[in-house]
């Protein structure tokens, strides 16, 4: 598969409720084999969680970078997302907070 440019999103600068919905929106809006970059303060380890309910097998998930201050993480498409898969997060409405 070919090296894409990833999209950055800066989840810091982000409200917590609003995040994972986000970070949703835009990776469904990726074509396969594009992927999103993700700036984080903490691990987040939940939304690759949700990710594996919501696009099982659907995403490549790479750290870049691992704390402790910093988590860098890249999220590749690499099939394409089920409409079922992408309706009914308990994140659709931000509040998760991660």
């Amino acid at each position: 598969m070919s090296s894409t440019v990833a999209t950055p999103i800066d989840v810091r600068e982000i409200a917590p409720r609003n995040r994972h919905a986000l970070i949703f929106e835009r990776f469904e809006a990726l074509n396969v084999g594009e992927a999103i970059e993700l700036l984080n303060d903490h691990d987040p380890a939940p939304l690759r969680h949700q990710f594996e309910a919501r696009s099982p097998g659907g995403f490549n998930w790479s750290y870049l970078h691992i704390g402790p201050e910093l988590w860098h993480v890249r999220i590749m498409k690499v099939q394409p997302v089920s409409a079922a898969a992408s309706s009914g997060s308990c994140c659709s409405g931000g509040g998760c907070g991660g």
